[in-house]
């Protein structure tokens, strides 16, 4: 695509970052100037280091660790983040500076205090209340600041039933809790606010941040869009096929719905319109394909590797059961857009709108990151290695970007790399990969001489960083309600009853826990929606015989799927402030786009094999399995759109999603009898259409 076409439908990136500030609070931070700006910038560069210092050699304390990553967060979002939409968004107020004040106390008191809180063996002193009390506060309002209020309100009446549970009635009543007790229990163990998900954020979920900043800075954002121009771009619809392909690349990048939609849909969204998508549906499809990006392996979203300690698998067991489901979820899309382009007969983009094809392809190797973050992943590297050795390759990978000092990387790497081995032989011996890192860095130093790669590699440090303030916010306030799940025996109690509502039958607990999934969905963000969900729904599934990661994966699913579900799609609704269209319709639109995330997970809860997990060889079952759901994603799209090879009529749309739920359905019978409707409903089409084709036109009489 010319350099004036991109240029004339692209938004500016102000417009773009006002789209993502109204509809995802985790972006509405301040833009400093002066000496505060500096200090920030490097509170935001020293967290970065910290984090990777840890992963690479660190051997702190679990609550140390875990108590100085909520530190680093506390003070920068206070710094950072307004207290309301009319505060300053260049000057941070007087109250923010106590805030960020107090949330360095919180974060150094455990590394401070450490041997005597481990000494007082769970019982807590004054100052230990106070302390552990302010914690709590700070993490509430962090919280209601960069992710917003709902999570909030939810977290503050967990607290309100651990205190009150004499009160409650019915299954919810318990002995209650005393205050000291739920500070000692929120703040001095490792159940609470320093519990497992803020420790998930510390090690895994940090480091993939930075991953993805450092993609972005290779440039692989733009390449995304123009690779889905070249594979997609001239068949038919191609703007929204463009769309759909580039939103599940774009989702390696990005962990939220709403910035992929502003991303990448101020590039697609105006390409549709012009070609003839209505607003809504043009919205839709870029909402829909956004949010699917968070499914998309190999890296998805923060969630999933939360997954990685509530299930105890492996990142990679995760990340390969995400796979069938994804390529199901996006060719259900695509699917839908191909029928919809057909039926009201768009074409594809001209040549002269395309990018150069040969030089897109000579850029390929700007894919390299990802890649080699899938050999990381399943050779058995630990999450946070595959982590580390990602962003060296994206360092690596970014270097490359200048043609004319190409040719000098390797030989820097390379020398950097024999020098080190060398030095670590004639002392004392090293790893590889401490060779690999100290190679990287000289290489990127040695870059700076040449060109602006040295000054992107501390933004991505940066912007990294900045990027995870909202993760830490959520998965702390997320620890407050997993604390009093735990100490109430609430999640066993709600498991139960949830069970004995469905009475006992799996499909009815599958329904409820999906309603309880998408309207948790609505107000907080996926990584807070999936540790509630984790706690209280997804126990249901498992006392009905379900695996672990069937049952995690099928909350996680819908958790997601919450950002293009009316009433509150943020998803939609930031992808209707681009289109021009309403948000309620996009919405509409987006969710009937994405009824494969609907019902894929009744898919793999009934058969766990389509997660390629306890296979025991059986892969043609699974193959099996597959090419049934894929032709029923044909049918049920084009019942729902009402276009297969022509316009259906009220009865074949009916029976083509009929049809098409029996093909997804995970039993032989119900393949075969999904495959006799399929093909009869084709045979029915080819042979209307032939008869109309022979009609004898009647020629007017003279």
């Amino acid at each position: 695509m010319s350099d004036k076409l991109a240029q004339a439908e692209r938004l500016t990136e102000e417009q773009q970052q006002q789209l993502i500030e109204k509809y995802d609070s985790e972006s509405n931070f301040r833009r400093l100037a002066g000496i505060m700006s500096i200090i920030v910038f490097y509170g935001l560069l020293a967290f970065s280091i910290y984090q990777l210092y840890t992963a690479t050699y660190g051997n702190i304390p679990t609550q140390i660790h875990r108590s100085i990553h909520l530190g680093f967060g506390l003070v920068l979002i206070f710094l950072l983040f307004p207290a309301s939409k009319k505060s300053s968004r260049t000057r941070i107020a007087w109250y923010d500076y106590i805030l960020a004040i107090l949330g360095f106390v919180v974060g150094a008191y455990w590394p401070v205090m450490y041997n005597d809180i481990i000494a007082q063996a769970g019982q807590i002193t004054t100052l230990d209340f106070i302390v552990g009390s302010i914690a709590i506060i700070l993490v509430l309002e962090a919280t209601r600041r960069t992710v917003g209020l709902p999570i909030v309100i939810i977290a503050v009446a967990f607290l309100a039933y651990a205190y009150w549970g004499r009160q409650m009635p019915g299954f919810l009543i318990h002995p209650g809790v005393n205050v000291d007790t739920l500070v000692q229990s929120l703040f001095f163990t490792t159940q609470g606010i320093l519990g497992t998900p803020i420790g998930v954020s510390a090690t895994y979920i940090f480091l993939f941040l930075l991953f993805g900043a450092f993609l972005v800075k290779t440039g692989v954002g733009q390449y995304f869009n123009d690779l889905a121009l070249v594979v997609a771009g001239r068949r038919i619809g191609g703007p929204a096929k463009v769309a759909i392909f580039s939103s599940a690349l774009q989702g390696t990048v990005s962990g939220s719905s709403v910035a992929n939609v502003v991303t990448s849909g101020s590039f697609t969204i105006p390409m549709m319109k012009r070609l003839g998508y209505s607003k809504n549906f043009a919205g839709a499809v870029e909402a829909s394909s956004s949010t699917g990006g968070q499914i998309m392996p190999p890296i998805m979203g923060a969630a999933a590797f939360l997954m990685v300690e509530f299930i105890g698998v492996s990142y990679w067991t995760i990340a390969k059961a995400a796979i069938i489901p994804a390529i199901l979820y996006f060719s259900g899309i695509w699917i839908m857009t191909h029928f919809q382009a057909k039926r009201t007969g768009l074409r594809g983009l001209q040549k002269e709108e395309m990018p150069n094809k040969k030089e897109v392809l000579q850029n390929l190797y700007l894919l390299l990151p990802i890649l080699a973050m899938v050999f990381y992943l399943s050779s058995g590297l630990s999450i946070m290695r595959a982590a580390i050795y990602g962003i060296i390759t994206c360092i690596l990978v970014g270097l490359l970007r200048k043609e004319r000092y190409r040719h000098l990387y390797p030989i820097v790497f390379a020398a950097a790399f024999v020098a080190y081995i060398i030095y670590g032989a004639v002392t004392s011996g090293i790893s590889i990969e401490t060779a690999l890192i100290v190679a990287a860095l000289v290489t990127v130093i040695v870059s700076y001489f040449f060109d602006e790669n040295f000054i992107d590699t501390i933004q991505a440090l940066v912007e990294g960083a900045r990027t995870a303030l909202s993760v830490i916010a959520a998965t702390a306030a997320a620890g407050i309600i997993v604390a009093v799940v735990t100490k109430t025996g609430l999640g066993l109690s709600l498991a139960n009853s949830l069970v004995d509502l469905a009475n006992e039958k799996l499909l009815l607990t599958l329904f409820f826990t999906m309603i309880a999934s998408l309207i948790l969905g609505m107000g907080a963000p996926t990584t807070a929606n999936y540790i509630i969900t984790s706690t209280i729904a997804a126990p249901a599934i498992i006392l009905l015989g379900v695996n672990d990661l069937s049952a995690h994966m099928f909350v996680f699913y819908f958790g997601i799927m919450a950002d293009i579900t009316p009433p509150v799609a943020l998803a939609a609704f930031a992808a209707a402030g681009m289109s021009g269209g309403r948000p309620i319709a996009t919405g509409v639109n987006a969710a009937k786009l994405a009824i494969a995330a609907f019902i894929i997970p009744y898919m793999f809860v009934l058969e766990p094999r389509l997660l390629l997990y306890d296979i025991d060889g059986n892969y043609l079952h699974v193959v099996w399995i597959f090419i049934t759901a894929f032709l029923g994603m044909i049918s049920i799209g084009a019942g729902i759109i009402g276009y297969w090879y022509r316009k259906l009529y009220i009865v074949e749309r009916l029976l083509a999603v009929a049809g098409g739920l029996v093909l997804i359905y995970p039993e032989v019978w119900s393949g075969i009898t999904g495959i006799i409707i399929f093909a009869a409903l084709i045979a029915i089409q080819y042979f209307v259409k032939r008869s109309e084709w022979n009609v004898p036109v009647k020629k007017p009489s003279s």
